[in-house]
């Protein structure tokens, strides 16, 4: 007969990215051809919406450097702790302004979906991206419904 521990079960930590990974943005490509290179600081995110993709996937990843890298120095924190508990499970773009290579600010708005403790959630958010040095950072975000 098995005993039933009074401990909580853990959900499992998610698997490692590897560049042959789907990447966690949702986009059809491998991690190391999209959201990888941009962590890695091979690359730079070209547009407001591939930087808040990539800053999707650096949650999934728990890449708390990454966020702060790319954070608006006006707005960053000092430091991030992200709760090993939540799993980021999908991301949709409901709508984007401005961003490209042809602005200098540019807003996302996005559904995040995600697991946490085994309940499911989602946020949604309309995200203001302003370029720094000609790098695209995130500035603040507005929670919508």
């Amino acid at each position: 007969m098995s005993r039933r521990s009074s401990r909580p079960r853990r959900a499992p930590a998610p698997a490692a990215l590897t560049d042959l990974s789907p990447c966690p943005c949702g986009l059809p490509a491998a991690y190391g051809a999209c959201c990888g290179r941009f962590h890695s600081g091979r690359s730079e995110a070209p547009t407001a919406e591939l930087l808040m993709r990539s800053r999707y996937s650096a949650f999934a990843a728990h890449d708390e450097g990454y966020l702060l890298r790319t954070w608006h120095p006006a707005t960053r924190p000092d430091s991030l702790e992200l709760d090993p508990s939540t799993h980021w499970s999908g991301l949709e773009i409901a709508d984007t302004a401005d961003g490209t290579a042809f602005h200098s600010t540019g807003t996302v708005t996005f559904r995040a979906r995600y697991r946490h403790h085994g309940r499911r959630g989602a946020l949604c958010e309309r995200s203001t991206f302003e370029r720094v040095n000609g790098s695209w950072m995130y500035v603040d975000g507005a929670f919508v419904e």
